[in-house]
């Protein structure tokens, strides 16, 4: 194996590098809402972004070279899930809009880029994967994409909304659709939460065969993917939500935002690495810490502004 990816394996497996897969204390009925403290973040531990309008037309090629990506402001360094620790690779995010798109770029170092799965809607997480959810308060979203540009989406209703007569009572979301099932999140596999899931408001109907419509997607290899003789510098992915296929999760915001309007989204990346043939467990790196590892809390999400100045202003 090369002396590099040794040492980023060495780092790995350091308390600094790694974050254990550890069930929330006490027991379901005893846990308050996320970002109290009593499960996942603290207030504190939650990221705060301003999002500004483009300065100009953005093309979705992965390159995030227009000048409007020149002047954004990046966020900080990408932290381990768990510890709030700085990731060992480089991971920055960034957002920014305009009347038709929601923009989202983000910078990967990586020393080997890899990526083998190449259809859509494959479990992009058991690879290297960038992640966006984009909350709503009674729903969120799930976005992931590999380093060949490969998708994988799903859209989840909380149980406790899924109601007749609201907003998610639709064709679209009817729950006897053979891609809709229940999920009570990334704990559901013990004993202690095997039917409500770990989370306080318990159980998300989610819906695997949903997607943005208008969303375009394009990603960036600054090297030569899938080839280890040399080392490449990273990936860069590019991203646009369109405006009109929020509507579910809009919660009574407009589309597009008004100036001021707060949204909450989730930006996150997660790592394959592998040691004598084996897998590790995959690194999670985070815009701020949900102090559990467990993407699905929209409650630790970090705040996005959106303001109408212009990028660089």
């Amino acid at each position: 194996m090369n002396i590099i990816r040794r040492l980023f394996l060495v780092i790995l497996i350091s308390p600094l590098g790694m974050g254990i897969a550890t069930p929330p204390p006490g027991g379901v009925r005893d846990l308050m809402q996320a970002g109290t403290g009593s499960y996942g973040c603290t207030a504190s531990d939650i990221a705060h972004y301003v999002a500004r309008r483009t300065a100009g037309p953005i093309t979705i090629d992965g390159r995030l070279d227009e000048p409007s990506w020149q002047k954004v402001q990046k966020s900080g360094r990408f932290v381990d899930m768990v510890t709030g620790e700085p990731a060992f690779f480089d991971t920055r995010a960034a957002a920014m809009w305009d009347d038709q798109y929601l923009y989202i770029g983000m910078w990967l170092e990586e020393p080997y880029v890899e990526a083998h799965l190449t259809r859509n809607g494959s479990l992009i997480f058991k690879e290297s994967d960038a992640e966006v959810f984009i909350d709503g308060g009674d729903a969120y979203s799930e976005f992931e994409i590999n380093a060949l540009g490969t998708t994988y989406q799903v859209f989840f209703i909380w149980k406790d909304a899924y109601k007749k007569g609201s907003i998610f009572d639709t064709p679209q979301f009817d729950v006897f659709k053979p891609q809709a099932v229940t999920f009570a999140g990334n704990f559901d596999r013990t004993s202690e939460y095997f039917w409500v899931g770990s989370h306080p408001r318990g159980v998300r109907w989610a819906f695997l065969d949903w997607a943005y419509p208008g969303l375009r997607s394009a990603v960036h290899v600054d090297g030569k993917i899938n080839d280890n003789s040399t080392p490449d510098k990273g990936w860069t992915v590019e991203l646009a939500f369109p405006w009109q296929d929020m509507k579910y999760l809009a919660a009574g915001r407009s589309l597009p935002p008004k100036d001021g309007d707060t949204w909450r989204i989730f930006f996150g990346r997660f790592e394959k690495l592998e040691a004598g043939g084996k897998e590790l467990p995959h690194p999670a790196w985070v815009m701020s810490p949900h102090r559990v590892l467990d993407t699905h809390i929209p409650e630790c999400f970090p705040y996005v502004q959106m303001s109408t100045k212009i990028v660089g202003q």
